[in-house]
């Protein structure tokens, strides 16, 4: 893309624009712990436009709780809400279904078991402001709560900003919950892709951040709660498999860099090489040889590069 039709996209704003964030909250049987979403939101000392709760089918009683909770009145705080409901397609699809509903300039996704710190939107427009709007995408550092517990992070789960495609291919750098995106990166970009069960957000950060500055905020504005039975995470065995499958489709876009696909590759043999062992130590051989194959390609790619 040119950069006249980028800025057919993107035009950076003064402080003089008014500005509106949707915040999207997609959900599936968390009838337990939505509400301290949703209260977080509504928290916010910088007030966001309105609220998308999109439920993916759940089963557990989300909607009559939400009924008791008074969401479906019409305006709180002058904060529009939205409750959105679809046959159960997935987390994507959801967050999708968010993004095309919302009406505002600003997307903030927030899971349905996290919750926000009440200055998280004030802090991360702020910064927005400062750097002239410039930027598209932001996020901030979180905190971790695993059965009610705090826990530090790895260093390799460390947050920073800037341009971090490198970081990016290993394992996923941005949280989903703790990011703002303007509207427009999902027109130029694309949506989640909703034919992956696990790792759609790893998918998106990797495309955006391929082209794209992101902004941090070194502050612990986003609470992230895990040890969940159900969550993406435990559901699905070896995750690499599904980064291998971004990383290819990344490279066969044609959208990156040479030295960028140099990194990928770099990147896919390393994860092959993983899955490869694993499907050995299982003895899923036929597994095993088709990492192999695929490695053996991938190593032929680079040494042709090269």
């Amino acid at each position: 893309m040119s950069k006249r039709e980028r800025l057919l996209f993107w035009t950076p704003m003064t402080s003089k624009f008014k500005y509106k964030i949707s915040v999207v909250i997609p959900t599936y049987n968390r009838a337990q712990t939505i509400m301290r979403a949703i209260n977080s939101v509504l928290s916010q000392t910088l007030p966001a436009f309105e609220i998308l709760v999109v439920d993916d089918g759940s089963s557990d009683g989300t909607k009559e709780l939400l009924q008791a909770h008074g969401f479906f009145n019409k305006k709180t705080k002058a904060l529009e809400k939205k409750y959105l409901v679809q046959e159960n397609s997935g987390v994507s699809s959801a967050r999708n279904l968010g993004i095309k509903s919302a009406n505002g300039d600003f997307i903030a996704f927030l899971d349905s078991d996290d919750a926000w710190s009440e200055k998280k939107l004030e802090r991360q427009f702020a910064l927005l402001k400062e750097n002239l709007f410039k930027h598209r995408i932001i996020h901030t550092d979180e905190i971790w709560i695993r059965n009610g517990v705090r826990v530090n992070q790895h260093k390799k789960h460390e947050k920073s900003g800037g341009d971090i495609f490198e970081k990016c291919l290993a394992l996923c750098c941005i949280s989903p919950s703790s990011v703002i995106l303007h509207r427009s990166l999902f027109d130029e970009y694309g949506f989640f892709d909703e034919t992956m069960p696990a790792c759609e957000d790893y998918d998106m950060w990797l495309r955006l951040a391929a082209c794209e500055m992101v902004l941090f905020v070194p502050e612990f504005l986003t609470i992230k709660y895990g040890g969940h039975s159900d969550q993406l995470s435990r559901a699905h065995w070896g995750l690499d498999r599904f980064r291998v499958r971004s990383l290819e489709k990344l490279i066969r876009s044609g959208s990156i860099t040479h030295p960028q696909r140099e990194l990928v590759i770099k990147t896919l043999i390393q994860k092959l090489n993983i899955l490869e062992a694993g499907a050995r130590k299982r003895e899923q051989f036929n597994a095993a040889k088709e990492y192999r194959d695929r490695k053996i390609r991938w190593e032929g790619e680079k040494q042709f590069a090269n």
